[in-house]
């Protein structure tokens, strides 16, 4: 793929974003910052601990601002082969201090691998989840494919910008309800402002139970900061 190619491809992917959502009537957008610490005991096991705040700017239509949740979350990571890895995480969403929702504890196991046959690195992750409520408990299934590159020259230098983005399918399982499938689509830019640190914003559009009479539109605006120890 040429460079020309891979410049362009940041703006059709959140073009395609902007496309999905200009083409739906109803529309919930959040804001989502987040911040993530990475720490590799050795060679082949590591720790992620982050912590993400979500909040409202668009509810149904309605433009406004309301805090909807936090979500604390640790994965244990460990290489398996080359650029193949397994990870077993825990998270818990609180809800409750926010609004009438239902906080959830979520148990986590995923199958990463990655390549990088020229610039442009690949990226295929399966993850299974346990989402657990009072309610409920919700099994879900996620694939995502994403990729990642530098957007000057060929490798990624201190100070410079990048670009990751990532497209996911899921589907969610649970008793006396039907299944439910999202699609999830997103584009971040990146700079790389020190040797352990990141940070990235962008965004993200889903279309969540698309095989409904009422499917939803969802878009996040994103922004992450990432330290590795």
């Amino acid at each position: 793929m040429t460079m020309s190619c891979t410049k362009r491809l940041p703006l059709l992917l959140v073009a395609l974003c902007c496309l999905g959502v200009r083409a739906q009537d109803n529309l919930t957008a959040f804001f989502q910052p987040q911040a993530a610490v990475n720490y590799n005991v050795s060679q082949t096991y590591g720790h992620n601990f982050s912590l993400a705040y979500r909040s409202f700017f668009i509810d149904e239509g309605v433009v406004e601002y309301q805090s909807r949740q936090l979500d604390l979350a640790h994965f244990s990571k460990f290489k398996i082969k080359g650029s193949q890895s397994i990870a077993f995480g825990v998270q818990y969403r609180f809800r409750d201090i926010f609004d009438d929702g239902a906080n959830e504890l979520r148990f986590m196991q995923q199958f990463n691998t990655t390549s990088r046959p020229m610039i442009i690195r690949f990226g295929h992750r399966l993850r299974a989840e346990q989402r657990i409520t009072r309610a409920r408990t919700i099994h879900r299934f996620r694939y995502r494919f994403a990729l990642d590159f530098p957007l000057q020259g060929e490798k990624l230098d201190l100070g410079e910008a990048y670009f990751v983005g990532g497209f996911e399918n899921l589907l969610s399982i649970t008793q006396s309800r039907s299944s439910q499938y999202d699609t999830r689509l997103s584009g971040q830019i990146g700079w790389q402002l020190d040797k352990g640190f990141k940070f990235q914003m962008g965004i993200e559009y889903r279309l969540e139970d698309y095989t409904s009479s009422l499917p939803q539109n969802v878009v996040f605006l994103l922004s992450s900061a990432q330290l590795s120890l």
